[in-house]
């Protein structure tokens, strides 16, 4: 049984310490054994744990893929003179359209992410995830065969609902499948995805858009059957999250699994002593496992920083990396430039990704998030200001171009990662699928704005703000800053028990990494 030794505190308190009770030793030699874990020594006794995490993470490759492909479909000479219309002695696709077949991500991480949150509670995981890439699978056939905007827009809508709700069931199962030392890189691997999916989104359109017939867009909607053949290959050894089997009393089913994670050296009864114990006390608080129960007493403070963090990536302009290429190229840029900038944008994503995992192990989640956070803001800003320079010489677009590759780095290492960890952590267990469903849905209704409005900002037909759209997001950015700051706590070095007792003792986000939580064993 955990126990606290002080009575609760309010928002208010001065306390910085509290005590858990266990009646059995175990629990503490097991809490104590995890503590003790570095990263590498983690990843010798988890390599099973870092596999499965990684492949089910590859759901989020074809999510990222999608919209990247479209933004890239609409600087490519062949589709715009297939499906779009002639303006000023060169094709384009109107901004409406572009507005409506780009609605189909952002609409279904909004629906899909709702909806997966049930499935994956009821049903698990696993199959949760291979019936989403099955519909993958067939919905790619729409788009593949599509000629028309009206055809590719169902192919778009339909398809989105499948791949939001990737982005509930990766980072949910990466926080259950590997220890303490591990869940920052592994729960941040999900935005390591999200590049990869626009890197070669990127990638295979500059590849193919030389060709001039309907190869040049069709080659690219083939090719996400790869990843849904070598998913569904792989299914079948895929473990369930021992998490969800405990919640459901699967005890045996949990504990067969852990050891399947973990190497022989780990002492796997004791790892689910502590599962266990995790989920009898957010019994006992009165955690829940409903939509509504995200709401209710502590989970609404964890709901709202869990959608906080997700809504700041799309409000500091990260939906601009979907039309980077053709941003570029109505920057000034030729068409060639315009792809390499775009693919040169994201590769610098790629390797920021990287580089955040060793500062998530040394310093933690709160402040890589409001540092990054930080020069963004600013970042956005002198953008802006250069692109008031009268004229726009040559010069001026490069360095904004250079500054948005600059600006996609930080990012990537900063709130890009930092927030598939942040919301993860910052939620309960027992509602830990439906509050990252929530998150990334107010994250996609966000995104639908995005997507309508975007088109409409730097279309040369419409507003054309260019670099101007540096002071907009800039702001924007300013605003999340301030909201992060004090609310975002510090959730590193913590066991998902702490985390549930830090927050029903209502301690506030900057005394989250001093606050003492002493153990203690009674036989």
């Amino acid at each position: 049984m955990a126990a606290q030794g002080n009575n609760k505190a309010d928002a208010t308190s001065k306390d910085v310490k509290a005590t858990i009770v266990h009646h059995d030793t175990g629990l503490d030699e097991a809490i104590h054994f995890e503590r003790s874990l570095t990263f590498l020594q983690a990843c010798t006794l988890y390599p099973s744990a870092i596999l499965w995490s990684a492949f089910v993470s590859m759901g989020v490759i074809m999510l990222a893929f999608d919209p990247q492909l479209l933004g890239n479909l609409y600087a490519m000479p062949q589709f715009r003179k297939d499906f779009g219309y002639l303006y000023e002695n060169d094709y384009i696709i109107s901004a409406p359209w572009q507005t409506g077949l780009s609605m189909g991500n952002p609409v279904g991480q909004v629906v899909g992410a709702l909806i997966a949150g049930i499935p994956m509670e009821r049903f698990g995981r696993k199959w949760t995830f291979g019936t989403c890439v099955a519909l993958t699978a067939c919905l790619i056939f729409i788009q593949f065969f599509a000629r028309s905007l009206q055809v590719l827009l169902v192919g778009e809508l339909l398809g989105g609902l499948v791949l939001g709700c990737y982005a509930v069931i990766a980072p949910a199962y990466s926080s259950e499948v590997g220890p303490m030392a591990l869940r920052g890189v592994l729960t941040s691997y999900v935005n390591l995805c999200f590049v990869i999916g626009q890197l070669l989104g990127n990638a295979v359109c500059a590849g193919t858009s030389r060709l001039s017939d309907h190869w040049a867009y069709s080659i690219p909607f083939a090719l996400q059957w790869f990843w849904c053949v070598v998913i569904l290959l792989g299914l079948v050894w895929v473990p369930e999250s021992p998490w969800w089997l405990v919640r459901k009393g699967r005890l045996d089913e949990a504990e067969m699994v852990l050891r399947r994670l973990a190497s022989e050296k780990v002492d796997v009864g004791k790892t689910l002593a502590v599962i266990v114990e995790t989920d009898r006390l957010e019994q006992e608080l009165e955690m829940g496992s409903t939509y509504w129960d995200c709401f209710r007493g502590v989970n609404l403070r964890r709901t709202e920083i869990s959608m906080g963090v997700y809504c700041t990536q799309v409000l500091s302009g990260i939906y601009l990396i979907n039309y980077g290429t053709y941003f570029f190229q109505l920057a000034g840029l030729d068409t060639d430039e315009a792809f390499n900038m775009g693919i040169g944008f994201l590769a610098v994503g790629f390797l920021g990704t990287i580089l955040s995992w060793p500062l998530l192990i040394r310093y933690g989640r709160r402040k890589i998030y409001n540092t990054g956070l930080l020069i963004l803001v600013v970042l956005q800003i002198i953008i802006g200001i250069l692109d008031c320079i009268p004229g726009r010489p040559s010069g001026v677009t490069w360095t904004e171009a250079s500054l948005m590759l600059v600006w996609n780095f930080f990012y990537d290492i900063s709130i890009g990662p930092v927030c598939f960890v942040i919301i993860s952590e910052a939620s309960a267990t027992r509602v830990r699928s439906k509050s990252i469903a929530l998150a990334t849905a107010a994250q996609g209704a966000l995104g639908c704005v995005m997507t309508v409005a975007i088109p409409y900002m730097i279309n040369p037909d419409q507003a054309n703000m260019q670099g101007k759209l540096g002071f907009f997001f800039g702001g924007l950015a300013a605003m999340c800053l301030v909201w992060s700051y004090l609310r975002v706590p510090e959730t590193s070095g913590r066991t998902y028990e702490e985390l549930d007792i830090l927050f029903e003792r209502k301690v506030r986000a900057r005394q989250f990494e001093g606050y003492v939580i002493e153990i203690e064993g009674v036989d």
